[in-house]
């Protein structure tokens, strides 16, 4: 049964790959990179709950494109993640990137401040706490619903990338829908080695997927202990279990103080290569 959507008008753009809109470049740099237009959208995606505004982007020609699920971290959507899904969608992809917090009627949190007392963080922290695995396994499964309808997606080809707390829900993924999700990314994910048996370090022998779990060396949310596990889990397959060094939690975030350029840019030549070789029409 196809689900109901309602559609914004689509919106063509012309995106530089690799930074596409974040500016990192001194204003008098020139630019020669090729660009690429590319159709962003907003949609309301009908799920069991409700429905969650989800931003698509995708080229304008050559597709149908395998589809990549990003998930969001938890200060939630903004431009900076917009602008991620812009970078992944210029090398041939139709990236839906789902407003996780729409069960609490949010979207955009705003500016967190680090301070763990401050009322924005405990706010984003009581969103986050909101959700779990099988709410989002439900919310993937409306989003292929809806790709399933578009001409521009291959859901037979499906990547996830999770970041931060969403790192295991791209795992788990691979393992709920693994004649679909070809590869999948965590990025200093947390809650990767749990008790419970959806656990992603569990996850190595219930998916036909490739894994990939990016590390920060310094991250409270996925100590060292934490890691080993995830590496435990992952021995014996083809999976990859990889700690940046000098990095913290949050690195890739061009907007974050913790902001490493060369650890940021070496998870994007990680990603892109992880599906190239899984996402292949």
């Amino acid at each position: 049964m196809r689900r109901k959507a309602d559609v914004m008008p689509l919106c063509l753009v012309m995106s530089r790959f690799p930074c596409n809109r974040i500016k990192r470049l001194a204003s008098n740099q020139k630019h020669n990179e090729k660009e690429t237009p590319m159709i962003d959208q907003q949609i309301d995606i009908a799920t069991k709950d409700g429905k969650t505004t989800t931003f698509i982007t995708h080229p304008e020609r050559g597709g149908p494109f395998p589809v990549i699920i990003f998930y969001m971290d938890a200060p939630a959507i903004r431009e900076e993640l917009r602008d991620m899904a812009r970078r992944l969608g210029t090398s041939g992809y139709y990236v839906m990137l789902p407003n996780m917090y729409y069960r609490s009627g949010v979207m955009e949190l705003g500016p967190i401040p680090p301070d763990p007392e401050a009322p924005e963080r405990k706010r984003m922290f009581g969103f986050m706490n909101s959700i779990n695995i099988p709410m989002v396994m439900e919310d993937t499964k409306a989003l292929l619903a809806f790709a399933e309808t578009q001409e521009a997606a291959n859901t037979k080809i499906v990547g996830t990338v999770g970041y931060c707390m969403s790192g295991r829900y791209a795992v788990n993924a691979a393992t709920h829908f693994p004649d679909r999700v070809k590869a999948a990314a965590s990025i200093y994910g947390t809650h990767l080695a749990t008790d419970q048996p959806d656990s992603p370090h569990l996850a190595a022998s219930k998916s036909k997927a490739e894994l990939y779990f990016a590390c920060a060396e310094t991250d409270i949310y996925a100590p060292q202990e934490i890691i080993d596990k995830v590496a435990a889990g992952m021995k014996g397959s083809n999976n990859e279990v990889e700690i940046y060094p000098a990095t913290h939690h949050g690195f890739a975030f061009p907007k974050r103080p913790v902001y490493h350029r060369d650890a940021a840019e070496r998870h994007w030549e990680r990603l892109l290569a992880l599906y190239r070789r899984n996402l292949s029409t």
